[in-house]
């Protein structure tokens, strides 16, 4: 049996939740998802500044998850910036 996923606390509502490159039809464009929990933690860590280590506390989550979210948001973003793919905000988890 696995273990429960513990509850992320997010702040942050998007008013946008899609982003895509100008100029390019959406039919030819792939898609990348970034998760809510993703886009808060570079918001508070990015953005905000904070450590992760007190992002971690403010989404209520371990620093070693915030972690793997960070890693797993900066590397979408990178590949949607440098390979002109469309950007989707999953607001659910």
């Amino acid at each position: 049996m696995t273990r429960p996923r513990k509850p992320r606390r997010i702040t942050f509502n998007p008013n946008v939740t899609y982003f895509k490159p100008r100029g390019l039809p959406l039919s030819e464009l792939e898609e990348v998802n970034l998760k809510i929990d993703e886009l808060e933690a570079i918001r508070l860590c990015d953005l905000k500044d904070l450590s992760q280590e007190k992002a971690a506390k403010k989404m209520n989550i371990s620093q070693s998850t915030l972690q793997r979210a960070l890693t797993s948001a900066r590397k979408k973003i990178a590949d949607a910036l440098i390979n002109s793919k469309a950007i989707k905000i999953k607001k659910k988890l």
